[in-house]
């Protein structure tokens, strides 16, 4: 048991640590609710619908260069230690933040314009493809006994407080200035607002320890052994992959893409759409460590299982009934539904992945997997904007997320994790046995 003091210190060391992982997903959040807005000044186009595919293109392109980051930051981290690797990555999404933010529209400066932004763009989509995994590890492993479903999910947790803020100012923007002002200018503020918070973050991660884990142990793999570990563990990777893509599937379907969906195919107010996001912020925030908490107790595939199933069967329908008779209430009760399902089923997928990554790689691994799925994932807006102009069937959110609930759900019933030699984690594909109950905890 943790004394009150130590509690205390544990407490302020989640915080700090996930308070970048909290400046990342704002970024991200923000580029999201305002792409009209976003594409309307960097990508001018002969069509609403073409420019607003160029400005999803731009947001999906900082998940296509996640997986370098993962690997090239991912190796330092394991190399270097945890703490000076979230320094590094807080440093380069400061610099992606700040070029978005400032770059003067297309208009002024023409081509380059758009070339600044996308440059932006990469290294906000580099520094976050290992921020995540950093954070995840770091978490795993101050976590204490029994209670490792819990702190992990702390880290997902963050990026719902970043949902929610994103939107509330969103929210009051929409409020306070008129349409043309906010199409104009008005978007710049809350990147703005992130470029003001660096700092304080800066501050307060500087103070973190090194995890008593990392610090344990005599070899610190080099870059190249790391390289050649996650080959050899591809499988590893692999099934992370197919698990973690319901998880960023559904998150940017209810996130990111709800202000774009609610206004643009729904043709709701942006108040309404931008009020339902931050609901959905406030409900991730609840399930996500209430489920990391109950993985704790009943195993991690359990949860992973039934919510996976849940997605698949589901998803479709309530997106048709949405999209049937559009209307504020519809669209709360439709995303509420989905958050329950996405918090639920990511508080035991997050926590679950860390323990299946060998712990000399894990940084590397982890983030590899989760970055490799959140360029299919996080490219969630651009797709379901072109199936939905393509087939004319608003409802295509939902079966783009149940094709996603499908993949996980193949790779978590094929697969199993078990405690290894040496403590490592190591996935087996058993010929007769593909399920099994596995609680995980460190």
């Amino acid at each position: 048991m943790l004394t009150p003091e130590q509690r205390k210190q544990k407490i302020k060391t989640v915080f700090r640590v996930a308070s970048g992982n909290f400046l990342e997903m704002y970024d991200f959040m923000i580029f999201g609710y305002f792409s009209a807005a976003i594409g309307h000044a960097y990508f001018p186009a002969s069509s609403d619908f073409a420019s607003l595919m160029f400005s999803m293109t731009t947001f999906a392109v900082g998940f296509l260069i996640r997986p370098l980051g993962a690997i090239f930051l991912g190796a330092y981290i394991d190399h270097v230690g945890r703490r000076k690797g979230l320094l590094v990555t807080l440093a380069l999404m400061s610099v992606g933040t700040l070029t978005i933010a400032l770059v003067p529209g297309y208009e002024t400066i023409g081509l380059f314009a758009p070339v600044i932004v996308v440059l932006g763009r990469l290294a906000q989509g580099f520094s976050a493809g290992v921020e995540l995994g950093g954070v995840s590890v770091y978490l795993s492993e101050i976590a204490t006994a029994g209670h490792k479903g819990f702190y992990v999910s702390w880290q997902s947790g963050s990026q719902q407080v970043a949902v929610v803020f994103a939107g509330i100012l969103g929210f009051a923007l929409a409020h306070w200035l008129s349409p043309n002002d906010l199409q104009m200018w008005g978007w710049r503020i809350p990147l703005i607002v992130g470029c003001l918070i660096v700092p304080f973050i800066y501050l307060i991660r500087r103070s973190l320890q090194e995890t008593e884990e990392f610090a344990a142990r005599k070899h610190h793999p080099r870059p190249s052994e790391v390289y050649a570990s996650m080959l050899k563990h591809w499988r590893i990777v692999l099934t992370g992959v197919a698990m973690v893509l319901m998880t960023t599937v559904s998150f940017y379907t209810i996130t990111a893409y709800t202000p774009t969906f609610g206004k643009e195919v729904l043709k709701l107010s942006q108040s309404d759409a931008l009020l339902v996001t931050v609901c959905v912020g406030l409900s991730n925030l609840f399930w996500l460590p209430v489920m990391g908490s109950l993985s704790d107790r009943v195993g991690r595939r359990p949860l992973l299982i039934v919510f996976a199933g849940l997605a698949l069967a589901s998803a479709y329908p309530v997106m048709a009934w949405l999209v049937d008779a559009p209307s504020f209430g519809r669209l709360l009760a439709v995303e509420l539904w989905l958050s329950f399902i996405y918090g639920s089923y990511n508080g035991a997928m997050v926590v679950h992945l860390t323990e299946i990554v060998p712990s000399d790689v894990r940084t590397a691994g982890f983030s590899l997997a989760y970055s490799l799925a959140t360029t299919v994932g996080g490219s969630t807006p651009a797709i379901v904007t072109y199936l939905i102009h393509s087939t004319q069937n608003r409802a295509m959110p939902g079966a783009w997320l149940s094709l996603a609930a499908a993949v996980a759900l193949i790779a978590i019933w094929l697969s199993r994790a078990r405690q290894a030699a040496g403590g490592a984690k190591s996935l087996h594909f058993p010929a007769n046995h593909p399920a099994g109950n596995d609680s995980l905890s460190a």
